[in-house]
């Protein structure tokens, strides 16, 4: 979703901004601004499309301001034009917003009712006008944005540059996420610590409804009720080194050939090489063997990691296991026990569905374990237990060393249950653990098929459809499989449980159909096959993902095969979640499509 910058610095802060901004290009945007304070007076430079572009126009327009806002806009109210683009502005006032006013049709009204000529489609415009009136009733900066933060309904963060205050950027948070940096004689605003790195590494993270004064002297911090608070500075472990795409065309192919790497760094935090056992510690707060069953949320990718941790769960430790898309959990008002466990799963930890749903769970007393790759978000430090996903910065939008990852973390958990609850023995749970420990030998194994992939690639380049099927846990990996295909390709790509074939899917199937079957030569490869002689029979065009002994027992002429390497059960939705990434991005490199940040998709989804 959108970026947010502010500075309060030293030297001119227009070529800071566009640095920090930069950092936030993974989150998705299409259009971008900055604002500064030149002799006491908002200038805004904004452009369309890439930050290249705000690049060029500030070459020729330049800004000299030591204090500024800037912003990268994915657009929700309004299209992507320079017109809504960020900053906003009005009499005396600019704002950037990250989020949605979910009452800016009423206050849109109620200001066109008394005189005020809007020039935007924005929701945000609407805040910058209602400051504006606060200033003209004779308030001070802090007392105008103190008035208007409780006429907003909705989810924003917001950063705000007054004419004339050199020395005064004011915030606020109400779900969306904004941290402050601390500097020497110099203060900061971000969406999250990535855009601060470049500055600081000392954070403080902004809880719910709080709202911030910054001068260059410090910051003073209200909550929702207007009592000044103090939050806790910690101390960010985030690089403030610019993640590049090294040798690789773009992120998303130097985050699929991270895995094996990043794969190893998760797993090494959770399990010990000298005896094969797990090593949880965060688990302490977890007693397994007294909890009835599990509750898992979380949305998009995150998602489909949750739905193959179900069947991990329920087959090594026999705990039931129930899981539901975030923003379906947070309205059916589910039953829920308090001491049971919930486990949220989210990269960037700031989902927010899966937030709100979090906060239900915790609200009835329920244990709130999240499995995040930023230990510092807010999922995170709301849960009462973290388990850190170790995969690094993911720069591309479509997930995937974060997905891994969470499984990865997730098998651990499992397994570790398992033997906390008795259903694994000993020796079985160490049998397990050594299979985990080999996911970076496999995975990397698995990106050997890369040059067979990409050739595969040009012809499902000139398709338009796809079905993706599996059983057990490769279900859920045919939904991923198809979820990525539509991400980046734009290719209509659907994934189904292989059983539910005869139930609807069958009736697409024809000559120019290609068939992705997820099928590794398990208990139940048999149940597949006959799937695949289904498909077989109407002329679709299957591409068989299996292992060598699931490809000579197919007993059929299947249009591509890919061979995986032969992996123990527990390893299979890892491994084969690699060439299933590579299909998308090959396809997707074909087609020419923006591969990192795919059109209308956001990384990280902060508002409804």
């Amino acid at each position: 979703m959108c970026g947010i910058v502010g500075i309060l610095g030293q030297t001119p802060a227009a070529p800071l901004l566009v640095d920090a901004l930069k950092r936030l290009e993974y989150r998705g945007y299409d259009s971008a601004g900055v604002a500064t304070l030149e002799q006491g007076t908002i200038v805004r430079r904004r452009a369309e499309g890439k930050l290249r572009n705000l690049e060029a126009l500030l070459d020729e327009q330049p800004l000299r301001g030591t204090i500024g806002i800037g912003h990268t806009r994915w657009a929700t109210h309004g299209a992507p034009t320079v017109r809504n683009a960020h900053p906003h502005a009005a009499e005396g006032v600019s704002v950037v917003h990250n989020g949605i006013i979910e009452n800016f049709m009423d206050l849109r009204g109620e200001l066109v009712a008394g005189g005020v000529e809007l020039e935007t489609e924005t929701d945000t415009e609407v805040v910058a006008h209602l400051i504006a009136r606060e200033l003209k009733a004779g308030f001070q900066p802090v007392e105008a944005v103190r008035n208007c933060l409780s006429k907003l309904q909705g989810a924003f963060a917001l950063a705000i540059l007054f004419d004339g205050e050199e020395n005064l950027l004011i915030g606020a948070r109400r779900g969306s996420p904004l941290a402050i940096g601390y500097g020497e004689g110099e203060m900061f605003l971000g969406s999250d610590a990535i855009a601060l790195s470049p500055f600081t590494d000392r954070v403080c993270y902004l809880e719910d409804g709080d709202w911030t004064v910054l001068t260059r002297e410090g910051a003073e911090i209200f909550d929702a009720d207007g009592n000044q608070v103090a939050r806790p500075i910690s101390t960010s472990a985030v690089s403030a080194a610019v993640v590049d795409k090294g040798n690789y065309k773009h992120f998303m192919a130097k985050e699929i050939h991270e895995q094996p790497e990043v794969i190893g760094h998760t797993i090494s935090r959770y399990i010990d090489l000298n005896d094969y056992s797990t090593v949880v510690p965060e688990a302490s707060a977890i007693d397994f063997t007294k909890l009835d069953r599990l509750v898992i949320t979380a949305c998009g990718t995150a998602y489909y990691a949750g739905l193959v941790a179900k069947y991990w769960f329920e087959k090594y430790a026999r705990l039931p296991v129930d899981i539901d898309i975030a923003s379906e959990f947070r309205y059916r008002e589910m039953p829920v026990k308090a001491g049971d466990l919930a486990l949220f799963i989210s990269q960037s930890g700031e989902t927010a569905d899966t937030l709100a749903s979090l906060r239900y769970c915790k609200d009835k007393g329920m244990v709130i374990g999240s499995v995040v790759n930023v230990p510092e978000s807010t999922i995170a430090r709301e849960s009462n237990v973290v388990f850190p996903t170790y995969a690094g910065p993911e720069i591309g939008v479509a997930s995937t060393k974060a997905f891994t990852c969470q499984l990865t973390v997730l098998a651990a958990l499992a397994v570790h249950a398992g033997r906390m609850r008795g259903t694994l023995s000993e020796a079985q749970a160490k049998g397990l653990v050594e299979t985990l420990s080999e996911l970076p030998s496999y995975t990397r194994q698995a990106l050997a098929l890369s040059d067979q992939i990409e050739e595969m690639a040009h012809w499902i380049s000139q398709t338009n459809h796809a079905l993706f099927l599996g059983r057990g846990t490769s279900f859920p990996m045919a939904l991923e499989g198809a979820l990525k295909l539509k991400e980046i390709s734009y290719i209509h790509a659907e994934g189904y449980a292989a059983g539910e074939l005869k139930h609807g899917p069958i009736a697409l199937i024809d000559e120019t159909m290609p068939v992705f079957v997820v099928a590794p030569h398990d208990s139940i490869y048999e149940k597949t096959v006959s799937n695949m002689q289904e498909v077989a029979a109407r002329g679709g065009r299957i591409v068989l993902i299996t292992n060598g002994k699931g490809a000579e027992a197919a007993g059929l002429e299947a249009h591509h095969i890919i061979t995986v390497p032969d992996v123990p059960e527990i390893a299979t939705p890892i491994v084969y979640a690699l060439p299933l990434q590579l299909i998308s991005y090959y396809t997707a490199v074909f087609m020419g499509t923006d591969v990192d940040q795919p059109r209308n998709l956001a990384k990280s989804v902060t508002v409804e």
